[in-house]
């Protein structure tokens, strides 16, 4: 008898965790999720068990370390072998900086980065001794460029892109065959547009284009079966990669409008869910099912990124060698204009 396959999720009870958790259970893995709320965890783990696997749901806050090891500890225990290990919990904070306090600035690099750096080391207590496995780091298109309103939240996802690179070094020269994968994700509609912090006077808005949750769900169920360095979801994402690259400069003055973007109507301001759980179903989509495009296939690869870079390469050395080619030409063809053309005094 085949031995399900384990998969662990953390911020496993909404959204793209709760989409991520049932993708693993309908393919027969046996799921562990991590969060806070007791309500939302008890609710998830009973939509997740009518799979037919085994499921085990824990509360635990992914700020605290010794928390994230005892529930590695116990998902080893009772559901077996972690094979892949999800850091997708985070939280958010929608306030222009200076009138983000530094309590707010800590726990959003404790829940959105820290918790990363936990959930992978504590995946590498167990997986380190078989050699084997995937961790997959949840990131976003803000980690690759940032924009204003949640500047704490865009510096801890680009924390989790450098934290992410030295370990796969660290693994290179240790000849460590575990699996990291960074999945950059785009405006997805979730209900964290409702929970999060807020300090504008008003609700947070997303700007289109916004994508299911469970296009992002295949891209990480896809990391657990396909060694990837990076899975870039949908096309803002991948826009916003190349305009960082391309133009710094013309990038931040085109994320510059990201702020009126998110400015949605005028309401209280939230304390959202950034010391303790909002309040809400353990629900995968969010409000802007009016704005979300239905597609569950826009993903690509660090390959399909690698072989377009080589040849855009391949056509601009090609350019400069006709280029040059041209060049040489015209001056050979000159000097032999002027050998044949009479001399004139």
């Amino acid at each position: 008898m085949r031995v399900a396959r384990v998969a662990v999720v953390t911020g496993g009870t909404a959204g793209i965790g709760l989409a991520t958790a049932h993708a693993f259970a309908r393919d027969g893995w046996s799921v562990g999720i991590v969060a806070r709320d007791e309500g939302r965890l008890r609710d998830a783990e009973a939509a997740l068990r009518r799979h037919g696997g085994a499921v085990l749901a824990l509360s635990a806050d992914v700020a605290d370390v010794e928390a994230v090891n005892d529930a590695a500890d116990r998902f080893e225990a009772e559901l077996g072998p972690i094979d892949t290990w999800v850091n997708n919990a985070m939280s958010s904070i929608v306030a222009p900086a200076p009138e983000i306090a530094p309590e707010e600035w800590r726990r959003v690099t404790e829940t959105t980065y820290l918790s990363q750096v936990w959930g992978t080391l504590a995946a590498l207590r167990h997986m380190r001794g078989r050699n084997r496995g995937t961790i997959v780091q949840v990131s976003s298109g803000l980690g690759l460029r940032a924009m204003p309103l949640q500047v704490p939240y865009c510096a801890a996802k680009h924390a989790v892109t450098g934290f992410t690179d030295g370990l796969r070094s660290e693994f290179l020269h240790e000849g460590v065959e575990i699996n990291l994968t960074v999945v950059y994700l785009p405006a997805v509609n979730t209900p964290q547009f409702g929970w999060a912090r807020t300090r504008t006077g008003a609700e947070q808005d997303i700007p289109a284009p916004v994508f299911d949750p469970r296009l992002c769900a295949d891209a990480i169920r896809f990391a657990a079966d396909h060694r990837r360095r990076d899975i870039y979801v949908g096309r803002s994402t991948i826009q916003m990669g190349l305009m960082q690259v391309v133009s710094p400069a013309l990038s931040d003055r085109f994320m510059a409008r990201g702020w009126d973007a998110q400015i949605g109507e005028a309401a209280p301001d939230k304390p959202g869910n950034l010391f303790a759980p909002a309040p809400g179903p353990a629900a995968i989509d969010g409000k802007f099912a009016d704005k979300t495009t239905p597609t569950r296939s826009e993903f690509v690869t660090d390959r399909q990124r690698d072989v377009l870079v080589a040849g855009l390469a391949a056509l601009a050395v090609g350019g400069v060698a006709a280029l040059a080619l041209g060049a040489g030409a015209a001056r050979r063809l000159g000097r032999r204009r002027r050998r044949l053309l009479p001399r004139v005094f």
